[in-house]
């Protein structure tokens, strides 16, 4: 398999740097998104990751970095990017983002705008986050998911010059500035000094991390549609397996060294 292949190859570098996305990823979709969380299975894998000797383990999500923290429950030496990479948690359990006060303004009036449009629309809702709003609707009529993402583009636009929208499952995103997961991972590569990376992902805005990947690394799609990652699985039970023998393979190279 070769898949497996791959993995035996990447245990023997010499830094690791395993990512991983967390909703869809590690834990299955759920309604409230507060209620995620990680597959028993897979949450052991990590754990077992973050106590191995020069390997790095990381979460890249696009929820804000308070929510991230909350729904993952992992140890501080985690290393967390939350938001899409404006939020960034890693030598320390101290998060931090680094928005000017013009962003944060411009912040303020998007909220003003897509509050009007979540609330025309049942079961539509916003959630906050430090550059911007993810505008939900996986609980909405198809009808009435499809007529808010259109006006939410038409009245933003009309606004707010420059935003970046990320269009994912059952969610629009708006952000006042263009951070990608792609960003993220290499900010994580050159925070751990990683000579791999291992990142697994299920969304259309993981795909911004995958094209950041190097020969050597592995990127692994979790779920259908079209990616750039070389290696597919097919849900969050099969991601948790994966992890689950990357740590095996790891453990049993860095036993014998």
């Amino acid at each position: 398999m070769a898949l497996v292949d791959a993995m035996r190859e990447i245990v023997r570098t010499d830094r690791l740097l395993v990512a991983l996305d967390f909703d869809g990823t590690l834990a299955p979709e759920v309604d409230d998104p507060e209620e995620a969380r990680a597959t028993p299975a897979a949450r052991d894998a990590v754990l077992r990751l973050l106590e191995m000797p020069r390997t790095s383990l990381a979460l890249i999500s696009g929820r804000a970095m308070r929510s991230l923290e909350r729904v993952s429950d992992l140890p501080a030496n985690a290393l967390l990017i939350g938001s899409h990479g404006i939020e960034v948690r890693l030598s320390t359990p101290d998060a931090h983002s680094t928005l000017a006060t013009s962003e944060l303004e411009r912040v303020s009036l998007l909220g003003e705008v897509l509050g009007k449009v979540a609330d025309s629309f049942d079961r539509v809702w916003l959630e906050p986050k430090p550059a911007g709003f993810a505008m939900h609707s996986r609980l909405a009529s198809v009808e009435d998911a499809a007529a808010a993402e259109r006006v939410a583009l038409d009245v933003t636009s009309a606004v707010i010059d420059n935003l970046t929208v990320r269009s994912g499952k059952n969610v629009l995103e708006f952000s006042v500035r263009s951070t990608t997961k792609g960003d993220g991972i290499e900010r994580l590569r050159e925070h751990s000094g990683a000579t791999a990376v291992f990142f697994a992902g299920d969304d259309v805005t993981d795909e911004d991390a995958f094209a950041t990947l190097r020969p050597g690394d592995i990127g692994l799609k979790v779920g259908g549609g079209k990616t750039l990652a070389a290696h597919r699985v097919t849900g969050t039970d099969d991601t948790a397996r994966v992890i689950a023998l990357l740590a095996d393979l790891r453990e049993a190279e860095s036993r014998s060294r």
